[in-house]
């Protein structure tokens, strides 16, 4: 047994890792290339995708960036940070030495959000919108119900299947702590209360945007990172610009660089970024 194989996992107790890394295709490197080494640097490269896919509980998404910021994407969702580090290395040197130049990455983990409804909430919610009163049938078959609805998004946050949609945003963000504007200077009522309205936002959104947001705190430079899956690229830049209007992120929102990709076949990929 190999000393990597035999270490003992990183696996958090709740979600999982992500890693997005975003690399520039060295062409003067490229270029001195034989065809031969080409053809071969390019089967690499594809049977690592296909191992890294195969592997258990271990997603990746791979694409084409749009703009001179990037050229070839990555977003790895794995539980074990031994095996998220791993394939980095190996993605790095997928097209060979100094072929693959990283310019961006960013690490985090799934995570629920603190700011979700409780079983108590709820009941509160029944009983004063819609007249129920607890230990009824009616209560308990609504109540049971949400607590249904809410075990399935929790298990969505910690444990997302990614979507292969055809355009794919990310950009990191963190929350302001400066005076007057200190988001951890709020009481939890308020940034609960704030972070509703910001939600309500985001669900005018259904079927037009996925949305996943990952914990970075400690991890990584920002505090989260966002990534939003989309079948049109119109979605992904209102979506962002309706959500900058709100209180939240007027407020309290720091933006970084953002990065936009298309999914592509990994052949035509290959042919996108002229390799």
């Amino acid at each position: 047994m190999s000393s990597e194989s035999s270490l003992s996992p990183v696996v958090p107790a709740h979600g999982w890792h992500v890693l997005h890394l975003f690399y520039r295709i060295e062409h003067g490197q490229w270029s001195i290339l034989s065809p031969e080494e080409r053809i071969a640097a390019k089967t690499q490269l594809t049977e690592l995708i296909q191992e890294i896919r195969a592997t258990e509980n271990t997603q990746l998404l791979v694409f084409s960036l749009v703009s001179p910021k990037a050229d070839i994407g990555f977003m790895l969702l794995t539980p074990d940070l031994h095996t998220a580090n791993a394939f980095e290395k190996r993605l790095s040197l997928g097209l060979g030495p100094d072929v693959l130049n990283p310019v961006y990455s960013f690490l985090s983990m799934t995570e629920e959000s603190e700011y979700i409804t409780s079983s108590e909430e709820y009941s509160i919610t029944l009983e004063r919108e819609q007249g129920l009163k607890r230990e009824t049938p009616e209560f308990e078959k609504a109540l049971s119900e949400f607590q249904v609805r809410m075990a399935k998004y929790t298990k969505d946050k910690l444990y997302p299947q990614l979507p292969v949609w055809e355009v794919i945003c990310f950009y990191p963000m963190s929350k302001r702590r400066a005076p007057g504007q200190n988001w951890y200077g709020l009481t939890f009522e308020e940034r609960k209360a704030l972070m509703a309205g910001h939600g309500r936002v985001g669900r005018q959104y259904h079927g037009k945007i996925l949305q996943l947001i990952t914990g970075s705190t400690g991890l990584d430079d920002a505090e989260w990172g966002v990534t939003l899956f989309a079948h049109d690229t119109y979605f992904i830049k209102d979506i962002v610009y309706k959500m900058r209007f709100d209180a939240v992120s007027v407020n309290y929102a720091e933006f970084g660089d953002f990065y936009i990709g298309m999914m592509l076949p990994l052949d035509e990929l290959f042919r996108r970024v002229q390799i």
